[in-house]
């Protein structure tokens, strides 16, 4: 038998007083309130606990998101660049905004690949091995599937949006940021230097600039939205999700099940910049001479390739 108190109705939820957010979990898309209802009597007001989570989509409903009866009642637009578009919707008046949609149009079957759920396996990736497959691979890539960072870069899109610009790089939101709930706060750092594809091209050489980029970010946080150096975490993709060379900027109490935040992908930039400085500044650079073991997904275009070659992880 619940507790008197415990309401039952609508009505009797109106009745919570709110005290204070206790936890906000943007991976889960829920709050968790203090406060307190009150008694049968409504003479005394018993403490409580509320969370409310966002329940997920139905995939039943997947036909009738999008149509003449389209279950989502009002769109606004975020942002669109190149192939990119970002926008926030509604399913139903009068009420917070419901979901994000991110569209890419065209999308490719790289897109395709890259977006499809699939199982990762762990490879070891030798500067061999790199020099044979990878950078073949980096180096086929058209330029335009880097079209709308060049957009960016080259002041055709999203300035409004930036948060700092130079002739070293430029501070952004990251589209997967709702812009609001900093407990989720996600920004991404795009260089300038059109030579570096990935953490391989790294050289002791590009401290300087990652040291930039690490006081900046940490300054814009701070100033926007009082966040210190503690509260964040800088790291690079590799394999990156596309061959220009960003760094991520995250909340560090973002708790998501993002594999890109994982071991086996996210490098932190405090470390790569330690194993640079370690350089000597002759002969082949640290990052042109490790074994880098990372996972890939089975419908990356590398995956084939390193099976063949034997670089996938076993016993």
């Amino acid at each position: 038998m619940s507790h008197p108190a415990s309401p039952k109705s609508l009505e009797q939820l109106n009745g919570f007083t709110f005290e204070k957010i206790i936890n906000e979990d943007p991976a889960t898309h829920s709050l968790t309130l203090l406060g307190s209802f009150p008694d049968a009597h409504g003479q005394n007001e018993i403490t409580a606990i509320v969370r409310i989570e966002k329940t997920a989509l139905n995939a039943s409903d997947a036909e009738r998101l999008f149509g003449e009866n389209s279950m989502i009642r009002r769109a606004v637009l975020e942002e669109s660049t190149d192939i990119y578009t970002w926008m926030f919707a509604w399913l139903g008046e009068n009420r917070e905004r419901d979901v994000k949609i991110n569209v890419i149009c065209p999308a490719t079957e790289v897109h395709i690949r890259k977006y499809t759920r699939q199982e990762v396996v762990m490879i070891s990736e030798t500067p061999e091995l790199y020099e044979q497959v990878v950078k073949p691979y980096i180096q086929a890539f058209p330029p335009s599937r880097t079209q709308w960072v060049e957009n960016i870069l080259t002041g055709l899109s999203e300035q409004n949006k930036l948060l700092y610009s130079s002739d070293q790089f430029v501070i952004l939101p990251d589209m997967k940021w709702d812009l609001k709930t900093i407990s989720s706060l996600y920004l991404t750092v795009i260089a300038q230097d059109r030579t570096i594809r990935s953490m391989r091209d790294l050289r002791k050489e590009h401290v300087g600039l990652l040291k930039s980029i690490r006081r900046k970010s940490y300054s814009i946080v701070k100033n926007k939205w009082d966040l210190g150096p503690g509260s964040l975490r800088l790291f690079i993709h590799y394999q990156p999700s596309y061959y220009h060379f960003h760094v991520h900027v995250v909340n560090a109490n973002y708790q998501t099940g993002n594999a890109g935040m994982m071991v086996g992908q996210a490098h932190l930039l405090e470390d790569v910049i330690s194993l640079l400085e370690l350089e000597d500044g002759t002969g082949p650079g640290i990052f042109e001479r490790m074994t880098l073991t990372y996972a890939v997904g089975d419908q990356h275009g590398l995956h084939k390739a390193f099976k063949e070659a034997g670089a996938v992880l076993d016993g």
